[in-house]
C-alpha cells in the first residue's frame, strides 16, 4: 500500500489532447482511468483509457495485444505501473507518438461506454456508520447499530446479473410488501424506492481459494475504484430483511459508471485512517501501521436528482446531496479486502466490491433519499417546485465524485447515471 508518489502524477504534466488541460476536467493525464467501449458495428468490447473528452483504444494505440479487461486486471502491480508510465509518456505535451495515437483517440461522446469489466461475483458491503446508524433507528429504534458493527465489515453477496453500465434505466421493481396495519402481505410496485450513493471497488489480482490476503497486500488486489448506485427498495426491504438481509429489495438494479481509477491515481488523496475515541481497535487481522498512516482516501461525491419534468424543461438537476468518502466510511479498502478473504474466499479479476452507502454525519450528507427525508416524511423541495419523498417515474440520478488537494491535479470519476421507468405490472 506504501506506494510512492511519481513524476505521472506531476500537477504541472500537460497533454496534447488539449481538452484534458481544461480546468475541472474528470480526465487530465494524472488520472488515466481504465474502461471499455465500442463502436457501432463492434462485436465486442474494446480495453480504452479516457483522456479529456476523449478515449485511447489501447490496442490500437500498440500498448496490448488484446481486448481482454480481465487479462488487463491480472497484471502484476510493477507491469500496471509500466503501463501507466507508458500512457502517460504518450499523452504529455511534446511526446514523440502523438501522431501515432491520434488515430486511436475517439470522442467519448461518439462511442458506447459499458460496464468497465465483466463482473462475476458481487458483493456489497455497509462500511458508512451514520448511514448504518440512521437506518438502524428507522428500522429498529431501540437497537439501531447492531454490536457487530464495529468488529466486523458487514456485507451480503449481490446479484452480478443486473449490475447495469452508467446511462441505462430500469423498470421500477414487483415485491412482497406489508403495511403495519394489514393482517398479510400484497405483491405490488415498489412505491418506496431509492438510491445508495456508493463508491465500487474492482478486484484485479485473484487470489486462490484457501489463501487469504493480508491487509498488507491487499490494495495490490485492487484495481480500481468506480462510482455504484444501489438502488433500493425501502417498502420490500423493510418485510425482508429479518432474518438473512436484503434480497429482492436490491438485486433488480444497481448502476456502475463507466471507468476505474486506479489506485495509481488516487495517491495523493491519501490521508490518515482512524476510528472515533472509544471504539475499539479492529481485530489484529484488520489493522496495519499503513492502513492507519495511509488507509483513507478523500473521494468527494455528489448526488444530482432530475425530474422527468426537468429534463423536459432543459434542466439538468439539482445536488440534493454532497459527502465524502474519508469521512463517512467506518473501514477502508483494504479492510474490506482482507475480510472478504480470511476465511480462504477466493476473489477473481473483476469481482466487485460495493462500499454500501456512504453518508455523512450531517443530513445534507445523507447517501438516501431513506435518510435525507426521514422516512418519506420529511419531502424535500426541488428547485421548480416539485417535491420527492422517494423517486417517482421518470427520475434520473447521477452520482458525480473528485479528488482534490494541495500539490495535485485534480481527478474525477465520470458520472454514474440512471433512470426510472414505470413498473412492469404485466408478463
Amino acid at each position: 500500500m506504501n506506494q510512492t508518489l511519481n513524476e505521472t502524477l506531476n500537477p504541472q504534466l500537460q497533454s496534447w489532447v488539449v481538452s484534458a488541460n481544461a480546468a475541472g476536467c474528470d480526465f487530465p493525464i494524472q488520472n488515466l482511468p481504465f474502461g471499455r467501449f465500442r463502436t457501432q458495428g463492434d462485436s465486442g468490447w474494446r480495453i480504452g483509457v479516457a483522456i479529456g473528452d476523449q478515449v485511447l483504444d489501447l490496442r490500437k494505440a500498440g500498448l496490448t495485444d488484446h481486448a481482454d479487461m480481465h487479462r488487463l486486471m491480472q497484471a502484476t502491480l510493477q507491469e500496471r505501473q509500466a503501463l501507466r508510465q507508458a500512457l502517460s509518456e504518450g499523452l504529455r505535451m511534446g511526446s514523440t507518438r502523438q501522431s501515432a495515437w491520434e488515430p486511436a483517440l475517439l470522442a467519448q461522446s461518439a462511442v458506447e461506454l459499458g460496464l468497465p469489466c465483466e463482473v462475476g461475483d458481487y458483493t456489497d458491503f455497509y462500511v458508512g456508520i451514520h448511514h448504518a446508524s440512521e437506518v438502524g433507528r428507522q428500522f429498529r429504534p431501540d437497537n439501531p447499530l447492531l454490536p457487530n458493527y464495529k468488529w466486523v465489515p458487514i456485507g451480503y453477496h449481490g446479484r452480478a446479473s443486473t449490475l447495469q453500465a452508467s446511462g441505462s434505466s430500469f423498470h421500477r421493481p414487483m415485491g412482497q410488501v406489508k403495511a403495519p396495519d394489514a393482517a398479510q402481505p400484497v405483491l405490488a410496485p415498489c412505491a418506496r424506492l431509492d438510491i445508495e450513493l456508493e463508491l465500487g471497488i474492482f478486484i484485479g489480482q485473484p487470489n486462490a481459494q484457501g489463501v487469504p490476503v493480508s491487509i498488507q497486500d491487499a490494495e495490490q488486489h485492487v484495481f480500481g475504484i468506480t462510482l455504484f448506485n444501489d438502488w433500493s427498495a425501502r417498502d420490500i426491504q423493510a418485510w425482508e430483511y429479518q432474518p438473512l438481509g436484503p434480497f429482492l429489495s436490491k438485486n433488480f438494479a444497481s448502476t456502475v459508471s463507466p471507468w476505474m481509477v486506479t489506485m495509481e491515481a488516487l495517491e495523493p488523496f491519501r490521508q490518515p485512517f482512524s476510528r472515533p475515541e472509544g471504539d475499539p481497535d479492529p481485530l489484529p487481522y484488520l489493522d496495519s501501521v499503513s492502513n492507519r498512516t495511509r488507509g483513507a482516501i478523500a473521494v468527494q461525491m455528489e448526488v444530482v436528482l432530475q425530474t422527468a419534468r426537468m429534463a423536459r424543461e432543459g434542466h439538468a438537476g439539482d445536488v440534493i446531496s454532497r459527502s465524502s468518502f474519508a469521512e463517512a466510511a467506518y473501514w477502508t479498502v483494504a479492510q474490506l479486502v482482507t475480510h472478504h478473504t480470511v476465511n480462504g474466499c477466493a476473489l477473481r479479476a473483476g469481482d466487485l466490491l460495493g462500499s454500501g452507502t456512504l453518508s455523512g454525519p450531517t443530513l445534507a450528507q445523507s447517501g438516501s433519499l431513506l435518510e435525507l427525508t426521514t422516512g418519506g416524511k420529511n419531502r424535500i423541495t426541488l428547485s421548480n417546485g416539485e417535491t420527492r419523498g422517494f423517486l417517482e417515474d421518470g427520475d434520473t440520478v447521477v452520482l458525480r465524485a473528485y479528488c482534490e488537494g494541495a500539490g495535485a491535479r485534480r481527478i474525477g470519476f465520470g458520472e454514474c447515471r440512471g433512470t426510472v421507468l414505470p413498473a412492469r405490472t404485466e408478463g
